[in-house]
């Protein structure tokens, strides 16, 4: 097999098998801690400008199955792994995760020591890293400057598109898309909301003289701050229609609150984080992928009130917004491949929805 290299920036290097495509992808190091939904997570726009190691030891022994795609292409920079499958077992499959790799033209480390790295993020945080099959030295200046831009620019639809559901409509949704995983949409069609999905830079001035019943902020990657045009949008659009943001959805709604989202250490990415409802107490376990967080402290005056928090590290999970008639997740309650205990979410908007009628 030929020789991969995984660089990382505090000077550590590692040596694997490379699958995939051959080349050199540079990105943030982060990991993630599912044990299924590879398809959905290898093309997941959250993961835009990532190399992603995967905690899980076989990667890849379902194979790739097309349908459950969140986007139509693999969204990270570089794959790393402990050891992929070659010979996957799945009726639905249709071909190996390497194939696909070398389709997408994505680069793929196999053969490292995952658990290491991953306690080695968890300890100092995310680091930059490359992966690469050529010999010689990255260059370190450029590996340590690196930062993921124009993520949300890079990932959103460039056209204003629209989905019917099965059936006569009963609702029209706007979906404001950030880098948006088919699923959201999905979960709209499934109540019968018409869904006209929006480029990221779209006025709020369009989408209110369209005639929406709501608006749905979607995830997808990257600063939430980076993104001021997007915020604008949605102060404008705040308390004017009922409002469901999930993710990067979530984050940016807090901040045209006027509240603050902060980085954190290393994320939180996989299938089995449990939040709590504040209001219930109740814990569900739910599928996430982000970097970073709404500053809880900062929402006294935003109109907003803390509803969800992470169990393991008290983390904003959730804002209720009671006077815009809005509320945001940063967990995905849609997550195809993944946990739906708090799949009821979209009912609770279509619910807000039939009330503005």
């Amino acid at each position: 097999m030929k020789k991969a290299y995984l660089y990382l920036e505090n000077g550590q290097v590692l040596e694997g098998h490379s699958f995939g495509a051959a080349g050199t992808a540079m990105g943030e190091l982060v990991f993630t801690t599912g044990m299924t939904g590879c398809v959905e997570s290898l093309t997941d726009p959250s993961y835009y400008g990532q190399l992603v190691v995967y905690t899980f030891p076989q990667f890849g022994n379902y194979g790739i199955c097309h349908k459950d795609k969140e986007s139509p292409h693999c969204q990270m920079g570089g794959v790393v792994v402990r050891e992929y499958c070659q010979t996957p077992s799945n009726f639905r499959c249709e071909e190996t995760v390497d194939a696909f790799l070398k389709a997408q033209n994505v680069v793929g480390i196999a053969g490292v020591d995952t658990r290491m790295l991953t306690q080695l993020l968890r300890d100092g945080g995310v680091l930059n890293a490359v992966i690469t099959t050529e010999e010689g030295q990255p260059d370190w200046e450029a590996l340590k400057a690196y930062r993921v831009t124009q993520s949300v620019e890079n990932t959103s639809e460039k056209e204003v598109t629209v989905r019917m559901p099965q059936g006569e409509a009963a609702f029209s949704v706007a979906l404001l898309d950030y880098g948006a995983k088919e699923s959201i949409a999905n979960s709209l069609l499934a109540r019968g909301c018409k869904v006209t999905i929006y480029p990221y830079n779209t006025p709020a001035e369009e989408i209110l003289a369209a005639g929406h019943h709501g608006v749905m902020l979607s995830n997808g990657p990257g600063d939430p701050a980076d993104n001021p045009f997007c915020i604008q949008q949605i102060q404008k659009l705040f308390g004017k229609l009922p409002m469901f943001g999930i993710c990067l959805g979530h984050q940016m709604m807090a901040l045209a609150a006027g509240a603050k989202t902060k980085k954190l250490k290393f994320g939180h990415r996989g299938a089995n984080q449990p939040a709590m409802d504040l209001e219930t107490g109740e814990v569900s376990i739910t599928s996430q992928n982000h970097g970073y967080a709404v500053d809880e402290t900062t929402l006294a005056g935003t109109g907003g009130k803390l509803r969800f928090v992470n169990v393991n590290d008290g983390t904003c999970e959730g804002v209720d917004y009671p006077e815009f008639h809005a509320f945001s997740l940063q967990f995905h309650p849609e997550a195809h491949g993944g946990p739906l205990d708090c799949l009821t979410a979209f009912d609770r908007f279509t619910a807000m929805m039939k009330e503005g009628l």
